[in-house]
């Protein structure tokens, strides 16, 4: 017989079951959040780690989309020669009321927009559509072309319209727009004059 108070091993080996029990219980809980800590930290350390590289801009072949453009109006559109470290994200044929368009969109050295738009049109209602409601311009001569200029830089809701140049020819009426430098600007003037018909 067993002393009064003395567990027997039937209490024992319940107590001892009860007691592995809920270190099981309570290490499977420690388990889940130890894993999930470690889990956590680790794709933590990969997000701030992991060196990922600026995407490249998608660059458009605006010369072939030109000559595709050329086919379908059946006259010639402008495809000026850019430096090299200027891509195109825009190259199209659409159109806005009736009115075909040839649209091109650079991005520059500096990482600045500059657009070409040839409206094969002389209506002026067009013209205020495409600059949004420019203003007055003055005239200018770059590259032996005289061209309307707009500067709109700081005014508000110009959008990439801040700055532009505009010019005619006898089969459509050229924009040149965006956000860059007048240098830049210039410099794609200078190489759409290279392109404009010559005139008499």
């Amino acid at each position: 017989m067993s002393e009064a108070g003395a567990e027997t091993p039937e209490e024992k080996a319940d107590r001892v079951a009860e007691a592995r029990r809920k270190r099981r219980a309570n290490q499977t809980t420690r388990n889940l959040i130890g894993s999930l800590v470690a889990s956590l930290g680790i794709v933590l350390f990969l997000v701030l780690v992991v060196v990922r590289p600026d995407p490249a801009p998608l660059a458009i072949d605006y010369v072939a989309a030109a000559a595709e453009a050329e086919a379908s109006l059946g006259t010639p559109v402008i495809a000026p020669v850019v430096p090299p470290t200027w891509s195109a994200n825009r190259a199209e044929l659409a159109g806005s009321g009736g009115i075909d368009e040839w649209a091109i969109g650079f991005i520059t050295a500096e990482r600045t927009f500059l657009g070409l738009l040839q409206g094969f049109t002389d209506e002026q209602s067009w013209l205020q559509d495409a600059l949004r409601d420019p203003g007055e311009g003055e005239t200018v001569r770059i590259a032996g072309v005289e061209w309307q200029r707009y500067d709109r830089r700081g005014a508000d809701d110009v959008g990439l319209r801040a700055i532009a140049l505009v010019t005619s020819t006898p089969e459509s009426t050229v924009v040149l727009y965006g956000t860059a430098t007048d240098a830049d600007l210039e410099l794609l003037a200078t190489a759409v004059a290279a392109e404009l018909p010559a005139t008499d």
